[in-house]
């Protein structure tokens, strides 16, 4: 039994990653802004990754650091370096002051392409601070993370059940359960192994056009109409959406920078080695799980 200090446990990801760390007989320290329920095997530790005593108060006694918190969506290259680097400075610094020599830091496959958007060179600028820590570390890119929870890919079912894509320009894709994403972290964050960049996906390398195809299916339509748009019309998009849903717009000028580009699939030989993790949810049945996941909740 280990004991996990996990930033990011309220959201999709770092929740996930809590009920298997649970699930698996291990004890969770996380952090949260908002006061949560009372839940076995959890303490909850109130703060943020700029409050240092908060920081220091959920690693005591921790044997594994699980930094999952990050900022995806801001306008300013200012909150993407409050959020993913000086967030990750902190929480470094928090883990070597505890004598914590264990740290799992999720990062993105767009820190491999740090010139195409703030985040993506935020990321980069991350583990490069991971890379230096002294710590016993592992870094992992996942690919396009989905599941039942995720509200980042909500608006590409609802479209899809209204038949239409409107996707970038042609490039390759891939994606990553959110179960499957939690088994590696899990995996890593109990485990000692060898420093390593990890890229992760499921496997299965797809085009955007059959990714949307793929998605219609999961809401019950036979096809849809896949328009893929040149970059420009997506930044028209992003103002769009910017004007209409202000800081909640999904679509944004950073993000289109890392959507145009044409390979987001995790590169072969960085992939964990089979003996520590293999991706189990094929997509025709993740993409089911989250449109049933949608549908239940009056999200469609």
């Amino acid at each position: 039994m280990k004991t996990l200090a996990i930033t990011g446990a309220t959201g999709f990801v770092g929740g996930a990653l809590v009920e298997r760390a649970l699930a698996a007989g291990n004890r969770v320290r996380a952090l949260t802004r908002r006061t949560q329920r009372p839940r076995e095997g959890v303490v909850w530790v109130d703060g943020a990754l700029d409050r240092p005593a908060s920081l220091a108060a959920l690693v005591d006694g921790a044997d594994t650091v699980v930094h999952v918190a990050g900022v995806v969506n801001t306008p300013t290259r200012a909150g993407f370096v409050a959020g993913n680097v000086e967030g990750t400075r902190a929480m470094i610094a928090a883990a070597q002051g505890a004598g914590v020599r264990r740290f799992v830091h999720v990062s993105s496959l767009s820190a491999r392409e740090p010139d195409l958007s703030m985040y993506g060179w935020s990321k980069a600028e991350a583990e490069k601070l991971v890379q230096a820590s002294g710590l016993g570390w592992s870094i992992v890119r996942p690919s396009g993370v989905y599941g039942p929870g995720d509200m980042e890919m909500r608006d590409l079912f609802r479209a899809a059940r209204l038949g239409i894509a409107l996707l970038p320009p042609r490039g390759k894709v891939s994606l990553i359960a959110v179960d499957d994403l939690a088994r590696l972290l899990l995996a890593l964050a109990t485990n000692s192994v060898p420093p390593a960049i990890y890229e992760v996906d499921d496997g299965h390398v797809l085009t955007h056009a059959a990714m949307a195809q793929a998605i219609a299916r999961a809401v019950g339509r036979r096809r849809v109409l896949a328009l893929h748009l040149p970059k420009a019309a997506l930044m028209l998009g992003a103002k769009v959406d910017r004007a209409l849903r202000r800081d909640g717009a999904k679509l944004t000028p950073d993000r289109v920078g890392y959507l145009a580009h044409p390979d987001w699939t995790a590169r072969p030989a960085m992939r964990p080695p089979p003996e520590l993790w293999t991706a189990e949810i094929a997509p025709e049945h993740g993409l089911a799980a989250t449109a049933r996941w949608y549908r239940a909740r009056g999200l469609l």
